[in-house]
This record gives structure tokens, sequence and C-alpha cells, in this order.
């Protein structure tokens, strides 16, 4: 049994690699497809905005879209922040790299850019200059490609060091001079969880047989999930990224599962599907294209499961927080009353995301357990 922990978290090391690259990869070219429209609408609001610059009321939609939202610095606190890579490809500029600081927080246009909103967004100025002296070119626009490093993506390389770690150190517990001997310090920690879901999710949804194939993604999709939330759980402390209640991350983790379920199904799975056995004719009109919805809505509902939990425990304890300021814009002495209450509630929402945290992690691999095992069930005989 011990070898074959062993063997499960070497081969996990390998898929985290690719698996990590790959959601970098969609992240990204997420973004950059989003990037056109984004700033196209941002510019057409701008002439009907009627706020006035010296406007210091707290915007707290702002400023939780502001904390749940992807960026291209890595915000530690005020004023200060890490620079991330800021890569652009442009079909008539070609490719264009410098560090986000560069921009000044999106104040200044530099060779040739501005951020806005996120948002990378190409100006007729290739010189630096103040932001608002810059001219859009929203046709150059449309033709940038953004495959920066932002924080989810840093983020994500930050769970996939801590993921190496997590496994090599175990796998070689295995194989050194304390081989057959009890477990300890982290192995002891992890190996129950590592137990728990080969022998409660992988072997009980998919099967003795069939289970030891599925088992490095289960573990790794496991890990990647709770490692994610956990970081996440400090949204407003420094290095918080909400990297699983990004919705581009969470479509990924659900189309491997897909992937993974149709590869793997056997002629009797796609017979269930396409025409259900034992069913009239006239009916299966009627079940077969709600039988192959059901294939394709399996990966939306995890997507939607595991996007919209995280991302609305962070809005509601950043909403406690917000309240304090908006209330203490009324009156400072309301401020301060609502400050313990909020303080309350956020204590109790931040255990309760703890407990969020572990329960998607396990939901999500789960269900794609039981969807492997759905895919792979040989055909009963009665």
């Amino acid at each position: 049994m011990m070898q074959r922990i062993k063997q499960l978290t070497n081969t996990s090391l390998l898929i985290t690699s690719f698996f990590i690259a790959v959601l970098i990869g969609f992240v990204n070219n997420v973004q950059a497809q989003d990037s056109t429209q984004a700033t196209i609408e941002s510019h057409e609001s701008e002439h009907h905005s009627t706020e006035a610059h010296g406007d210091k009321k707290v915007d707290a939609g702002k400023l939780i879209m502001e904390h749940i939202m992807d960026s291209h610095d890595w915000h530690l606190f005020g004023h200060t922040s890490i620079p991330l890579p800021v890569i652009l490809y442009n079909s008539e500029r070609g490719l264009t790299m410098f560090m986000s600081n560069k921009l000044h927080h999106g104040q200044m246009a530099y060779k040739g850019y501005i951020m806005e909103e996120g948002h990378a967004v190409a100006v007729n100025e290739l010189e630096t200059m103040p932001e608002h002296e810059a001219t859009v070119n929203e046709e150059l626009t449309a033709k940038t490609y953004d495959i920066s490093i932002s924080k989810n993506v840093a983020a994500m390389l930050v769970s996939m060091l801590i993921m190496f770690v997590i496994f090599n150190s175990i796998a070689k517990a295995y194989t050194n001079k304390r081989k057959g001997l009890a477990p300890r310090g982290l192995q002891n920690a992890l190996e129950p969880i590592i137990l728990f879901i080969r022998d409660d999710i992988a072997k009980a949804s998919i099967g003795e047989k069939k289970y030891a194939k599925y088992m490095p993604f289960l573990l790794t999709i496991f890990f990647f999930i709770l490692i994610n939330n956990l970081l996440g759980l400090i949204p407003i402390m420094p290095g918080g990224a909400n990297v699983t209640g990004n919705i581009a991350i969470a479509l990924v983790l659900a189309t491997m599962t897909f992937i993974i379920s149709c590869v793997s199904a056997n002629k009797a799975y796609w017979m269930h599907v396409i025409a259900m056995p034992g069913v009239p004719k006239p009916i299966l009109l009627l079940l077969t294209p709600i039988e192959i919805l059901g294939v394709f809505l399996r990966p939306f509902v995890l997507m939607i499961r595991l996007f919209a939990n995280i991302t609305a425990g962070h809005i509601i304890i950043l909403s406690f927080f917000c309240l304090i300021f908006i209330f203490g814009e009324m009156s400072p002495g309301l401020g301060y009353g609502v400050s313990v209450m909020s303080l309350l509630f956020t204590i109790f929402m931040s255990a309760l995301e703890l407990l969020v945290a572990f329960l998607q992690a396990y939901v999500f691999t789960l269900l794609s357990a039981v969807y492997f095992g759905m895919a792979t069930a040989e055909e009963e005989h009665h």
C-alpha cells in the first residue's frame, strides 16, 4: 500500500505541471479575448459619466470587484505592490514586454499601451506619458492579445510549487530509511487524505479494478482546488488571490473532467446516452436529446458550483468590511458601532469559508470520480 501511494504521488507531480500549464494558457487567452470588448464599452461609458473627480465616497462595488478580479500586479498593502510581467502581442507592433510598475497603477501610458480596468489598451503614442493625454486606438486594441503573468497566474505558480513540495516530500518519505515505519509530520497529516480519496472516492465511485489510473488526476485536482481555496481565504490580506473564484479556471477544471469522461467512456455508456436500451423508439425522440444535454450539463454544473460558492463567500466577507466605511460616512460613531457587528460576521463567514474550502474540493473530486465511474461502468445483463 505504501508503494502504491508513492507511485500515485510521483505521477501526480507530472500531471500537476501539465495541469497548471494548461490553466495558465487558458486563463490568459480568455483575458485577451475579453479585453477588446471591455475596453470599447469602458470608453463608450466614459462620455456618459457625470461623476465629479473630487467625489471621495466609498464605491463598495468597485472595491469588492478590485479584490476578487485578476490584476497585473500583486498588491501587498497601501500603495505597495509587486509588479508582474506584462506580455502583449499585437499583429502590427509585434511582441511587447515590460513590468507592470511602468504603468504606475494605470496612470501612465508606456510603449504604446495603458491599463484600463485590468485590460490592455493600445494608444497611438509610443512614448511614456500620462494616461489621460494618450489617444486610444481601438483598431490596435482589437488586435492586441494579453498573455501576461497576471496575479492569478502567479498564484497558480505558487500553488504548483506548494504541491510539488508536498508530494515530493511525501514520496521521499516512502523511499528513505523510514520506509515501513509509522508516518510522521507532513506525511502523517496528508496520508489519511490520500487514502480517503483512494478508498472512499475513487474505489467507491469508479470500482476496484479501474480506479487506479484516475487517482493521479483526482489527487491533483483535489489538492489544487484545496490549496487555492485556502490561499483565497485572504482576499483582503497581502498576497490574496481569487484563483478558484475565476470562472475561466473553474471552466478549465470542469472541461478536463469532461474530456477524461468522454475519452474513457465505453460503448455501454454511449448506447445509454444515444439510445437507452429497453426504451420505446417514440420515447427516445424525447429522451435522447435530454441525455445528450446532460453530458454537457455535468461539467457546466461543476464549473458553476465551484465559481459561485468561492466568489460568493469573498463578496460577503468584503461587503461586511465595506459596511464600516459606508456607515462611517454617515456618522463616525455609527461607523464604529457597525464595525463591531461587521467584525463578528466576518469572523463567522471566514470560519464558514474554511469549511467551504474543503467541501468544494471534496465535492468537485467526488463528482469527477462519479462521472468517471458512470462512463466506464459495464452494461448489466439480467
